[in-house]
């Protein structure tokens, strides 16, 4: 299974329903995700460009995309970013192959 980390920002109107009615949002975010078999590893909140940042475990990049569309498409968020994560390891086997190839920079 893949890692992937999801950055987000809520809307105004969904900041307003919060403040009135808090609620934890990782049962709902762990639901999705479970959904197409994967698993929700964190749920944060934070200061900044973003107010929140999960990390995320799916089978495979189109279930990943299944659940970013739902929740994107949801209209709770002003914003909803995912960057796949790569192992130590998948790195490693990823600068083995690049070795092998013959690239050359432009103009050279």
């Amino acid at each position: 299974m893949a890692f992937y980390l999801t950055r987000f920002s809520y809307t105004p109107e969904t900041w307003s329903r919060l403040t009135k009615k808090p609620e934890d949002r990782r049962a709902a975010a762990r639901t999705y995700i479970e959904s197409v078999g994967g698993k929700l590893h964190g749920f944060w909140y934070a200061f900044g460009t973003y107010d929140g940042y999960t990390l995320w475990e799916a089978p495979d990049n189109v279930s990943m995309a299944a659940v970013a569309i739902s929740i994107g498409g949801g209209g709770a968020l002003s914003k909803f970013e995912t960057t796949p994560l790569l192992t130590v390891e998948e790195t490693l086997s990823a600068l083995g192959r690049a070795q092998a190839i013959a690239y050359q920079p432009p103009g050279a």
